[in-house]
């Protein structure tokens, strides 16, 4: 990860996308925000969830070095995100609740830089199907001139009374409004499979960088 200043990347990244993130404060999200479920339920909308077990760790709270807070720190820094297929750039000192990121997609050596800002943030206790679990998540939502418009989850929870631990993303999208014909057009044909990389890849990436970072093993 570098830095410049207030403003870091999760990877080397052209000096314009930095100026371009001064101007995500200006922008709107670009849609009507709904649940998962409605966006489910309508054919216009793609839907998409994901979950991943990771390394279990003693029953209770998080412990420091466990896979939690392992998998807390690379979804605050956003480095679950494949460099390779999606950059970021945000202001490491802002709250994590409304933080414009920059997104710059990568294929076919192109970039795109894409505004999203983040929200719904939770950290702490909670309560799921009856279990008492640790949640963090946030999500984040698609700023004017995005390629899509959309949201995606990501959360970690660990089950207090087990000890498991899971890495869950949800999402639901659809074409943004593109004006160039070219980029439309390709991503007409090259954005959905795009999309389902970026899943894998960032499903690959946690599974591998908690596995390497945890200190405390299972109970």
């Amino acid at each position: 990860m570098s830095g410049a200043g207030r403003l870091v990347s999760t990877a080397p990244v052209p000096g314009s996308a930095r100026a371009r993130f001064e101007r995500l404060a200006r922008l709107e999200v670009n849609f009507t925000p709904m649940s998962w479920e409605q966006a489910a339920a309508d054919p216009s909308w793609r839907a998409d969830r994901h979950r991943l077990e990771l390394p279990s760790e003693p029953p209770g709270p998080p412990v420091a070095g466990g896979a939690f807070a392992v998998a807390r720190q690379l979804l605050w820094t956003y480095e679950v995100a494949d460099p390779a297929l999606v950059r970021a750039v945000y202001d490491a000192a802002a709250p994590l609740e409304g933080r414009d990121m920059l997104l710059v997609g990568r294929f076919a050596g192109l970039r795109f830089p894409m505004g999203v800002r983040v929200g719904g943030v939770v950290d702490g206790p909670d309560v799921e199907g009856g279990a008492v679990v640790h949640r963090f998540a946030w999500h984040y939502r698609t700023l004017q001139g995005h390629l899509e418009r959309g949201q995606m989850d990501y959360e970690v929870v660990k089950d207090i009374g087990s000890g498991r631990v899971s890495f869950r993303m949800a999402a639901y999208s659809q074409p943004g409004d593109i004006a160039n014909p070219v980029v439309r057009a390709g991503f007409a044909v090259f954005g959905r499979p795009t999309q389902l990389r970026f899943y894998a890849r960032a499903l690959q990436r946690m599974r591998r960088l908690t596995t390497e970072r945890v200190t405390v093993g299972s109970g």
